[in-house]
């Protein structure tokens, strides 16, 4: 069993269902948790792992896919679905990387950093609410852009894969 086939099978279909799933949950999430600071607390590191696991299932299918590439007919919509399922793996590196940074700042990093910059500019409470709202707003942004790109993304790769198998047939 290897990542491109499943008892001689082609596993891009698998691998397939995996990205459908993981990716626009992982982009639910991260949307939730930026905006709910609630939220990001019971998650904790939850969203990170899921974001990692959707970010690995992101160039299986792709290994996947131009493997079973190579034994199907090569046509115009086959390539153009094979050439946009490469354009997947940025979005997905963005919901993990925007995950991660929301994990560390709900973590207490923000607090410590600016507590431990001492009292220039007004206490260093006034400091830590401009900077938590600063980072909430930036955070809800950052998470809004890459799960949104992610999910059209998704949705349009699955659309030319489908048109790819099915259309004229």
């Amino acid at each position: 069993m290897g990542t491109t086939t499943i008892n001689g099978l082609p596993a891009h279909p698998l691998w397939v269902h995996a990205v459908v799933v993981l990716v626009p949950l992982s982009a639910l999430v991260l949307v939730v948790c930026a905006a709910w600071p609630a939220v990001m607390r019971r998650t904790g590191v939850a969203l990170p792992l899921l974001a990692l696991v959707a970010l690995a299932s992101v160039p299986l299918a792709t290994d996947a896919g131009e493997s079973l590439q190579e034994r199907v007919p090569e046509t115009a919509a086959v390539e153009h679905h094979t050439e946009m399922g490469g354009d997947l793996l940025p979005w997905s590196v963005g919901i993990f990387a925007v995950a991660v940074v929301l994990w560390v700042v709900h973590r207490g990093f923000v607090r410590r950093v600016v507590r431990a910059g001492g009292g220039q500019g007004g206490t260093w409470v006034d400091r830590l609410s401009l900077t938590t709202a600063a980072v909430r707003v930036v955070a809800v942004v950052l998470a809004l852009v890459v799960g949104v790109g992610a999910v059209v993304q998704v949705y349009r790769i699955g659309d030319s894969g489908a048109k790819a198998v099915w259309q004229g047939r």
